[in-house]
């Protein structure tokens, strides 16, 4: 126990103080969606180039315009590793969690991966990557380093990122879409449904590790980040992008993985909860391209929602802030009773986990409990935790094999 706790807070001072140090970044002008020029950092490769072509599968790079300017890339897989099949292929979108990106779902080998999985049964496959993340930094008009380019939360992947590659993977594909979220993909995901936005592109949706509730939430780091305002401090002290990664930091996580008798995937659980499916060796892949950075102000957002048990959108804090925001001196709350009962979805959840806790889950449950029952699938398992829905070596047997069943009947 008492290691454990020395972790968490080496963990925290490592956040702490590579949000305060920030880093560089080379900047170029690209052309965004609607050719508009945009200030965006040069990366050293691409997710096509160096997780999907080298597994020997096909990948398109994508890049959408949000309303707002942010300038998303996107992944397309459209065929699996054999070719082309007659027909046209339902798409599939996957959005990945908090700080993260597409490679979420790429850091199983080719026949562990969703994504692989996907393409290799007939699904036409679409990775999201949120604004702020290493290949969504562009801007219509803003530079990451200005700190207008990091003024969202949340409530704005809601607004924005998810309308604009909903409606882009729609229009390429030309049919409706099923959409994989985990974690933060599956929050965004009942916030826009519980407001009835994105239904008229979507065929069905499955949450992995759903999170709308986290008043419950174990995961010592979360909690004490959360009690202790960590990142509203960040906030004060004006860092607007909360950046974990730094290659200091990554390299001494990778010596101390590499170290005999050492099991990294334990550096996971004071976020996560206790993964019962990771091979040790994920974890150094995962630190090649893991942690991204994000706002501080969303940061900021699921404290808030840790603290104070619901699901609102951003508060100010401040009752004039919020009438200038929302006509009302209190946040609105989106309301998880409201999604349609007759929408489909796949919810799988893990008794291990330490962020979608069980409790928290069955309050969103308890909210969906008028859904139709031939459009409601769950699925709990007792030992997973949450990094196993995205990296736990039988997660294709347990969760994905009935995940893409669940798709073929939609």
């Amino acid at each position: 126990m008492k290691m454990a706790n020395t972790m968490t807070s080496i963990i925290l001072v490592i956040l702490f103080c590579r949000s305060a140090v920030g880093s560089r970044t080379k900047l170029i002008s690209v052309k965004g969606q609607d050719d508009t020029s945009a200030l965006a950092p040069v990366p050293n490769d691409g997710i096509c180039t160096s997780m999907v072509e080298t597994k020997g599968y096909v990948c398109e790079e994508h890049k959408v315009t949000t309303r707002d300017g942010y300038i998303l890339s996107m992944q397309r897989i459209p065929e699996g590793r054999s070719g082309k099949t007659p027909g046209k292929r339902p798409p599939v979108l996957l959005q990945h969690g908090l700080m993260m990106d597409g490679i979420t779902w790429l850091l199983l080998p080719p026949d562990q991966s969703l994504t692989f999985l996907l393409a290799d049964n007939g699904f036409d496959v679409w990775l999201a990557n949120t604004r702020g993340s290493k290949y969504s930094r562009g801007h219509t008009s803003l530079s990451p380093n200005e700190p207008a380019y990091w003024d969202w939360s949340w409530d704005e992947l809601v607004a924005y990122d998810l309308p604009a590659t909903f409606q882009y993977v729609h229009d390429k594909a030309g049919q409706k879409l099923h959409y994989v979220g985990h974690s933060l993909g599956t929050l965004i995901a009942l916030a826009a449904f519980s407001k009835h936005q994105l239904l008229n592109v979507l065929r069905s949706t499955a949450l992995l590790c759903p999170i709308a509730y986290m008043g419950q939430i174990v995961s010592p780091l979360a909690k004490i980040a959360a009690d202790n305002f960590l990142a509203e401090v960040i906030y004060w002290l004006g860092i607007n992008e909360f950046n974990p990664r730094g290659a200091a930091v990554i390299k001494l996580l990778k010596d101390i993985c590499n170290k005999s008798g050492v099991d990294c995937t334990n550096l996971l659980t004071a976020f996560t909860g206790h993964n019962c499916c990771l091979n040790s060796s994920i974890v150094d892949v995962f630190l090649d391209h893991e942690p991204q950075s994000t706002a501080t102000k969303s940061m900021i957002h699921l404290a808030q929602m840790i603290r104070e048990g619901s699901i609102a959108m951003y508060d100010y804090n401040d009752e004039v802030e919020n009438i200038k925001h929302y006509g009302q001196p209190t946040p609105p709350v989106y309301n998880m009773t409201s999604i349609p009962n007759d929408l489909p979805f796949f919810l799988s959840y893990g008794g291990a986990d330490a962020l979608a806790d069980v409790k928290d889950v069955k309050l969103l449950l308890d909210n969906l409990k008028d859904h139709d029952g031939d459009k409601l699938v769950v699925q709990y398992r007792d030992d997973y935790a949450h990094a196993d829905y995205v990296m736990g070596q039988n997660a294709k047997q347990v969760v994905y094999d009935p995940l893409m069943a669940f798709f073929r009947l939609q």
